[in-house]
């Protein structure tokens, strides 16, 4: 199951391991096709990835630290550390690709 990030909470929750942050909005058309796609692999990938949801409409402040403009956009995270960015609808291989380039999972 994805975690849910906040601009409290993130910090926190992604200084250790491996870690993807869906920043999404409600209202966006992309986000919500990609959203089953996303939980899928959360719970597949469980225990070796971390793999979380902000949404950004709630949450300013992490968005604004990744330069994000569009959305969804997916931040990858190692030990806090960005490893990788993708911006757009991404199909389940696609974002699988990302998690074995990223992270060998």
């Amino acid at each position: 199951m994805a975690t849910t990030f906040t601009d409290q909470n993130f910090k926190e929750e992604t200084q250790t391991g491996n870690v993807v942050i869906d920043m999404y909005a409600d209202w966006c058309g992309p986000c919500k096709m990609m959203a089953p796609i996303y939980d899928e692999l959360a719970a597949k990938h469980e225990g070796k990835v971390k793999m979380g949801k902000l949404n950004v409409d709630e949450n300013n402040q992490t968005p604004e630290m990744f330069g994000v403009t569009g959305i969804p956009t997916i931040v990858f995270l190692k030990d806090g550390q960005p490893v990788g960015q993708v911006v757009g609808f991404q199909s389940k291989d696609a974002l699988e690709g990302k998690l074995k380039e990223y992270f060998g999972v």
